[in-house]
């Protein structure tokens, strides 16, 4: 039984006193600072859900087991799920519902986009109300950056959305078509924490943003995805975003021919890119790539905004646990500070339990 299920289980004893909902979190395997470029990217959802336990009430009340996300003022992000969600034509019933994480907070595997999904559904389900996919998911970003004031991307809350059960999504976060490329038998994704937590809220991701929209608007162009490498040469952020886009297609060729070490190489040039031309990573996420690299995986990179959180490498599943084992070791002695690995799976997208 997964550990959130289990704990509020303990808070409201018997299963079918309420109804039931999960969202995965994600972990990106290539192409960060481009949905909101509106170029590619090519995330996974996790086998680490958010999960919610809802029945009908006559106003919206949320109980959430997560100390981290206790402290925070997580209640107006559910608020502006509920808003943005009657805003599309939901029915106007309440919810009382305990909500619950196995998804690290603060670690860039998505834990707020799989809280807003979870919530978003759940309010869907007690209502018994249809929803569509894309809507869903960019109802659930309109409330985070509401919420918030950060304003996000698409891929999260899509990929919580549309996850496909052993396969990482091809999205065009312009057009939000998705495709489901598979993921070659013998291949496993390491996710290691770095122990550096991170927010959006407090990093340089909004000026980022800013950044390359002002960019784009000099060039003329709609968004980043259409510049040439030409135009945006002696342009840092925009070089990585263009040539971040050419990667994430590259690699789902490598995935499509399992060409692991393709792979791998195209990871570890999106860690330099992100490190280098969009200076999103530290000294401690460089160093775990590194290590896991030298560890023996064909390629790791930051995953998600960066700035702290998790990294993501690719490798042979025999060889999952002992490279893991000797990064952390390597990372720990370096830093003092405490990681933690685990293999994920590719899961199917949000819904009822």
């Amino acid at each position: 039984m997964p550990p959130a299920v289990a704990r509020i289980l303990d808070r409201v004893g018997h299963p079918s006193a309420m109804q039931w909902f999960r969202a995965p979190g994600r972990v990106n395997l290539i192409g960060d600072h481009t949905d909101y470029n509106e170029g590619f990217v090519l995330p996974i959802a996790i086998d680490r859900d958010c999960v919610v336990a809802a029945r009908p009430a006559e106003s919206v009340d949320v109980e959430s087991l997560d100390e981290d996300r206790v402290r925070g003022d997580w209640t107006r992000l559910v608020a502006a799920v509920s808003q943005e969600l009657s805003a599309l034509g939901r029915p106007g019933v309440g919810m009382e519902a305990v909500v619950a994480s196995d998804v690290p907070i603060g670690a860039g595997l998505s834990s707020s986009a799989a809280f807003e999904v979870a919530c978003a559904v759940a309010l869907a389900g007690v209502a018994g109300w249809d929803w569509d996919p894309a809507r869903l998911a960019e109802a659930c970003r309109r409330a985070e950056e509401r919420a918030t004031g950060v304003p996000c991307g698409i891929m999260d809350q899509l990929i919580a959305v549309c996850g496909r059960e052993g396969c990482a999504l091809l999205i065009d976060c312009r057009s939000l078509e998705a495709r489901a490329v598979p993921l070659p038998d013998g291949l496993s994704v390491l996710v290691v924490h770095s122990g550096q937590e991170r927010t959006l809220a407090g990093s340089a991701y909004a000026d980022r943003r800013q950044a390359c929209e002002t960019l784009a608007a000099e060039l003329g162009l709609p968004a980043l995805r259409d510049a040439t490498q030409e135009q945006v040469a002696h342009a840092p952020l925009g070089r990585h975003v263009v040539t971040e886009n050419a990667r994430v297609l590259d690699a789902v060729q490598a995935l499509e021919d399992g060409n692991l070490e393709q792979l791998g190489r195209l990871m570890s040039e999106s860690h330099a890119s992100l490190r280098d031309d969009y200076r999103v990573s530290t000294p401690e996420l460089d160093a775990l790539v590194e290590a896991l690299v030298d560890a023996g995986a064909p390629g790791a990179r930051l995953t998600g905004a960066g700035f702290g959180g998790a990294v993501v490498a690719v490798c042979e599943t025999d060889a999952a646990a002992s490279i893991g084992d000797a990064a952390m070791a390597r990372y720990r002695a370096a830093t003092h500070l405490e990681p933690q690995a685990f293999v994920v799976r590719a899961v199917g997208g949000a819904g009822s339990v």
